[in-house]
């Protein structure tokens, strides 16, 4: 998820009650509830680099308690006391866990099980952006606002914005737990389709911000791939999507496939779209692309007449 919605719900934890534990409760859950996107310091060395670290150590099992004993330890360092630790660390995993579990829920995923497994895990719940919890999110922190500032004037006592904060965190579960039944029907639906005559050899579906009946479907056969938008409240016709038609298997495609770079790009891709088109110069080389289909990045790099893969390129590019 995006970093306001980190930000939102390390405050919602906050006022939920967790601050009666730490006295900088607030502050450390906001960090905590960030701390797993300081891999963004990657990008220095380049966009495949950040890439490829993206949602990796900082996002996984192992690393989570990793960085969540360094966020308490330096709160504790500003206190100068090593005598609150438990809690701070306590309260930093709770920040740290709620970043997990929400990227987990979007299309993008996260590396549960580095440094064991490099395998992508996601729920393709919703978005990296989503307008309904961002609308429960912002809710619930300005209406405590709004409510202090009525109470001030009528001179009445001030709610702590605690049922808020609840509402906030009950929301988010509740709201993809919707999400997952139109998520089970959205690949129901292109599942239960047959296109250009023959069954699906894997279908899948993935949100779209705003509206949470309105999917992309993409759908792979032996000789294409199918991408679609549609609402689930409509009907769905498996002629009305892009069609993107496979190249034939060849040395060139294999040899793109065995560089390092393109054995990471397709471990992320859950729908790769490989193209192969020759060239003139270099004599008999060929350009071998895979964008993924999902969210457009791509990857490509030419291959001599000897099957030697040239320079590697990278994309964050969006395709169609």
């Amino acid at each position: 998820m995006d970093n306001l919605t980190h930000t939102l719900i390390g405050l919602s934890l906050s006022r939920a009650g967790l601050n009666r534990y730490y006295a900088r409760a607030t502050s450390l859950l906001l960090v905590a509830a960030n701390a797993p996107d300081f891999d963004v310091v990657t990008a220095v060395r380049g966009g495949f680099f950040y890439f490829t670290c993206h949602r990796g150590y900082t996002h996984s099992l192992a690393g989570a308690p990793v960085l969540a004993l360094a966020v308490a330890l330096v709160f504790c360092a500003l206190d100068r006391s090593l005598r609150k630790l438990p809690a701070a660390f306590a309260l930093a995993l709770a920040g740290v866990g709620s970043h997990l579990l929400l990227d987990w829920t979007n299309a993008y995923g996260v590396r549960f099980l580095l440094p064991f497994s490099a395998q992508w895990f996601s729920l393709d719940l919703v978005t990296l952006i989503d307008v309904w919890i961002w609308t429960a999110l912002i809710l619930a922190t300005v209406a405590p606002l709004v409510g202090r500032l009525v109470s001030s004037e009528l001179g009445a006592r001030s709610g702590t914005g605690r049922g808020w904060a609840v509402f906030a965190l009950l929301f988010v579960p509740l709201f993809d737990a919707g999400r997952a039944v139109l998520h089970q029907r959205a690949v129901t639906t292109l599942e239960s389709r047959d296109y250009d005559g023959t069954a699906p050899l894997k279908a899948g579906a993935f949100p779209t911000p705003a509206n949470p009946f309105e999917w992309i479907g993409v759908v792979e056969t032996g000789q294409a791939v199918h991408r679609y938008r549609f609402n689930l409240l409509g009907a769905f016709d498996p002629d009305a999507g892009a069609i993107f038609q496979k190249p034939e298997a060849s040395p060139a495609l294999d040899a793109a496939a065995r560089t390092a770079q393109f054995r990471a790009f397709l471990g992320f891709s859950k729908y790769p779209l490989w193209s192969a088109i020759p060239l003139t110069v270099p004599e008999s080389a060929t350009k071998v692309t895979v964008r993924d289909m999902r969210f457009g990045f791509s990857i490509e790099t030419v291959v001599d007449a000897a099957n030697r893969p040239g320079e590697v390129k990278f994309s964050f590019s969006r395709g169609n």
